[in-house]
């Protein structure tokens, strides 16, 4: 199967701007509120929102940090090729926080629940949200969900969503369906 367009720059673009707004939204001036990027995808998502809601909605000083939860997840030891840790980069206590955790695929909920209990290091959070770029509904071996949800996908599981990012993996934003590798 050739690759399949799920969602053009465009569509991306227009994404990102809803939900950044829906950020806002519910959380105003951000002082409250700490962005977490899942390593290691979720830190482009998480920047290009800081980016949308500091320019676009004046909201300065957005505390953003990456989480790394490669040696959080149930399945680190299964795998037959080494992983390879991404760094944390948390500057900041989430105590008391309202913390967003951000990723680009929200496939099994594994990641997100290594999320949760890495997150722990770094104190106790008063309330934790979760915005996805896609959400692979039908494929969840936990029972967790997005809070914002830029594009809802239905894929086999054989299928594989990629997100490119501009700058990083592509010359522009772009999301396709492609047949994963056996």
């Amino acid at each position: 199967m050739s690759p399949k367009i799920l969602l053009s720059s465009k569509e991306v673009n227009i994404i990102l701007h809803r939900l950044a707004c829906q950020l806002v939204e519910k959380h105003l001036d951000f002082s409250n509120t700490v962005l977490i990027g899942i390593q290691p995808r979720g830190k482009y998502l998480a920047n290009r929102i800081k980016e949308i809601i500091e320019n676009e909605y004046g909201i300065q000083n957005v505390e953003l940090g990456f989480l790394d939860i490669t040696f959080f997840r149930d399945d680190f030891r299964r795998n037959e090729k080494p992983l390879e840790a991404n760094k944390t980069q948390i500057d900041f206590l989430v105590e008391d926080k309202k913390v967003v955790f951000i990723d680009d695929v929200l496939y099994t909920g594994r990641s997100i629940n290594a999320a949760l209990t890495a997150i722990q290091s770094f104190g106790r959070p008063n309330e934790v949200e979760l915005m996805v770029l896609i959400d692979r509904r039908f494929s969840r071996h936990l029972p967790i969900q997005p809070d914002y949800r830029g594009r809802q996908v239905d894929a086999f599981n054989n299928d594989k969503v990629k997100v490119q990012w501009k700058g990083v993996d592509a010359q522009e934003d772009l999301v396709l369906l492609t047949e994963s590798e056996k």
